[in-house]
């Protein structure tokens, strides 16, 4: 009986230490926040204009894939796709590519912005399920909130 006793207290100071300790988050991140790889980061502002949504199109989105460091998604007009780096709270882009549709013209301006935005990036911040991409000057250029598609 008494070794019964010793096991459960055991066991129960065990885990009222583990329950204190908490989940340790990865380096920038704390335990509620989205990660920022393997994610779908639906596009809402570039800069301070909201997203273009084009009837028929696919929204403006990408996904960071860390197994291949790729980044793939749409620009709201036009697939997009390319390389990136990460490094801490240290991200940038390599030269991205996109397909070659035509779209409206305000969608083609928004979709210049936002390359342009992707090609100042020098630092990311996830905050729930909101990721802020800023430039080397601090400033905020890109906003996006995380979708769960299942």
């Amino acid at each position: 009986m008494k070794q019964k006793f010793a096991l459960l207290a055991l066991l129960a100071s065990t885990m009222a230490l583990t329950g204190c300790a908490g989940i340790d988050a990865p380096p920038g991140r704390s335990a509620g926040d989205e990660p920022l790889e393997n994610t779908y980061w639906k596009l809402v502002t570039v800069g301070e204009r909201q997203a273009v949504a084009v009837t028929e199109t696919r929204e403006a989105h990408l996904v960071l894939h860390a197994e291949e460091a790729r980044l793939a998604g749409s620009t709201g007009c036009n697939r997009m796709m390319g390389g990136y780096e990460l490094d801490g709270d240290q991200l940038s882009f390599g030269q991205l590519a996109t397909t070659m549709m035509a779209c409206p013209g305000d969608v083609m301006e928004f979709e210049r912005e936002f390359l342009d935005a992707l090609g100042d990036v020098a630092s990311w911040q996830v905050e729930g399920e909101s990721l802020t991409l800023v430039d080397g000057e601090g400033e905020a250029r890109v906003r996006f909130e995380a979708v769960h598609l299942y």
